[in-house]
């Protein structure tokens, strides 16, 4: 019986504890060691300032025949508890603040990476390597909505997680495109607020390749729990080979915008880029949360003129809920998206948006 209490106990510490982990970088240890010093330093304190206050009560309680001393004051005590408090709070007050100049220290970053927080995924772009994504939430729908069984990372997975090179310093530049966000990666002891016109700066340096996830940290709507970070750090050699990989990936898009697409493609590309940006709000049958988020089975707009569909796409709707896709998803993406809404559940206009048409639009914004 005592066995199995011990093993119940011990896998339940393993999978729940209050604790801070020792994270995977220099500075996240450090925090941690940190955190444990003081929090031995309060322990100890504690024992002594209620131990003290314990014992007396107990020696010189009333059944005793304890009579109360006649005193009222000594400037000798209040020396000391005013002294030696400071004392501790001085000798906290040096390492803490070691710790917080190198947190705040982004000078002489290998890697320079800029995020951006949208309602609700994550945009990353390597800067003066011409790659950026985004990167949304990848756990099914059938999980969320518990018509299947949840998995190992659920809602802690993405579609494209950041990737990184181990033994680097890499800044962050943080900000965001619509309301506050932060970006928070326990293991790699950041946590920073992605606030609109502003740009806060972190950085890392990642010591062993592996995998390391984190959330949104601030109340950003509806979704704000469905808006995960994973972070993958990989070794220089596989780094370098993603990155490649990834400009390949960029090139490719271009040629794609140039490529004449026929209805049947651009709906098939537009299912998923459907069910990865849009269906959290407009929901898979397109029957929408109205009044918040309407419908666009039958809607005026899916079934409308296509330029002011592809109007409402791009730039978005001031006053709602509405965001503008322009800067979030490829001409490709786009043109697949506003395409797939006109021809999906009810809506068979027919008609067809191509990823040209996106980028003449695109074109004439930036003029």
């Amino acid at each position: 019986m005592g066995l199995l209490l011990w093993l119940a106990f011990s896998t339940a510490e393993a999978s729940w504890t209050v604790n801070m982990t020792p994270g995977a970088t220099e500075v996240s240890r450090t925090v941690f060691d940190l955190h444990m010093t003081i929090f031995w330093i309060c322990v100890v304190i504690g024992v002594i300032v209620f131990g003290a206050m314990f014992w007396s009560m107990f020696i010189h309680r009333r059944s005793t025949g304890q009579v109360p001393a006649n005193f009222h004051e000594s400037t000798t005590v209040e020396i000391l508890w005013t002294i030696v408090p400071l004392i501790i709070l001085v000798l906290m007050a040096i390492p803490a603040t070691k710790t917080l100049i190198d947190i705040y220290d982004t000078s002489e970053s290998d890697v320079d990476i800029q995020i951006t927080g949208y309602q609700w995924k994550w945009q990353y772009k390597y800067l003066g390597q011409d790659v950026e994504f985004f990167s949304n939430l990848a756990t099914p729908a059938e999980q969320i909505s518990n018509r299947a069984e949840k998995g190992e990372h659920y809602l802690l997975e993405v579609d494209q997680p950041l990737v990184v090179p181990v033994g680097q310093k890499i800044r962050f530049l943080i900000t965001s495109a619509d309301v506050i966000h932060a970006w928070w990666v326990p293991a790699l002891a950041v946590k920073k607020d992605a606030i609109p016109g502003f740009i806060n700066e972190s950085w890392t340096r990642i010591d062993e390749p592996g995998i390391y996830r984190g959330q949104c940290a601030e109340l950003c709507g509806k979704d704000h729990g469905f808006m995960p970070i994973v972070v993958e750090a990989k070794s220089q050699p596989d780094y370098d080979a993603w990155l490649a990989e990834k400009k390949a990936e960029t090139a490719k898009l271009k040629e794609l915008t140039e490529k004449d697409w026929t209805l049947e493609e651009l709906v098939a590309r537009g299912d998923k880029v459907y069910h990865t940006a849009c269906v959290s709000c407009h929901q898979a049958e397109g029957q929408g949360l109205p009044p918040m988020f309407p419908a666009l089975d039958g809607s005026e707009i899916a079934t409308g003129p296509k330029e002011d569909h592809l109007d409402i796409v791009f730039h978005g709707k001031p006053g709602t809920s509405m965001a503008a896709f322009g800067k979030q998803l490829s001409e490709v993406d786009i043109a697949a998206v506003v395409t797939y809404e006109r021809n999906a559940w009810g809506n068979k206009v027919g008609d067809m948006v191509t990823p040209k048409e996106v980028l003449e639009l695109k074109q004439a914004e930036e003029q």
